[in-house]
C-alpha cells in the first residue's frame, strides 16, 4: 500500500497535481491541513480515498480539526499540529499521541519535513508543497509504504 502525505498547500495546488502525477498510483492521500478551500480539488484529483483535516488557515472549512483512522495495522492520528505548539517542537504532540494510544501521528503547520521514529511512536510532517521553510526551501511531501508484512516505511521527497 502506498500513501501520499501532503500539507500546507494553501490553495496553490500546482505542486500537488505534479506530485500526484509523479508518484501515481497511490492507495490513499492524507492532507495535514491548510487547504484553504481546495478540499474538492484535493479529493477529486486523488482518485483514491482521502483523509483531510483543517489547519489554522482553513477558516470556513467543514473538515474536522483532527481525525483518527487505521491504515493497515497502524492507528493514525491526523492533526495540523498548531494547537500542540509544533512550531516550538513536536514533544507536546508526541505526548498527546501517546495518551491517545496511536502508532503514528501526522501533522503539518511548520512547513518543515520531519520523520521522527521512536520505539513506540512515529511522528511525520511532510513539510509544505507551497511554502517550504527548511534549508534549501524545496517543496516536500512524504510517502508511507506498507511492505508485504504490513510494516510502514516513510520517505521525504522533494520537487
Amino acid at each position: 500500500m502506498k500513501v501520499l502525505i501532503v500539507s500546507d498547500t494553501h490553495r496553490k495546488n500546482d505542486n500537488y497535481i505534479k506530485v500526484l502525477e509523479r508518484v501515481a498510483p497511490v492507495d490513499m492521500v492524507i492532507h495535514c491541513g491548510d487547504i484553504e478551500g481546495s478540499e474538492y480539488l484535493i479529493a477529486e484529483s486523488a482518485g483514491c480515498p482521502v483523509q483531510m483535516v483543517t489547519g489554522n488557515n482553513d477558516f470556513f472549512s467543514d473538515l474536522p480539526r483532527e481525525k483518527e483512522f487505521m491504515v493497515g495495522k497502524y492507528k493514525i492520528w491526523l492533526t495540523h499540529g498548531h494547537n500542540y505548539y509544533v512550531s516550538m517542537s513536536n514533544e507536546n504532540l508526541k505526548h498527546e499521541a501517546r495518551m491517545r494510544g496511536v502508532d503514528i501521528v501526522l501533522y503539518g503547520h511548520t512547513h518543515r519535513p520531519v520523520i521522527d521514529i521512536e520505539r513506540d511512536l512515529i511522528a511525520v510532517n511532510p513539510g509544505s508543497l507551497t511554502y517550504p521553510r527548511q534549508e534549501g526551501r524545496r517543496p516536500s511531501y512524504a510517502i508511507m509504504d506498507l511492505d508485504r508484512e504490513g510494516k510502514a516505511h516513510f520517505t521525504i521527497n522533494y520537487l
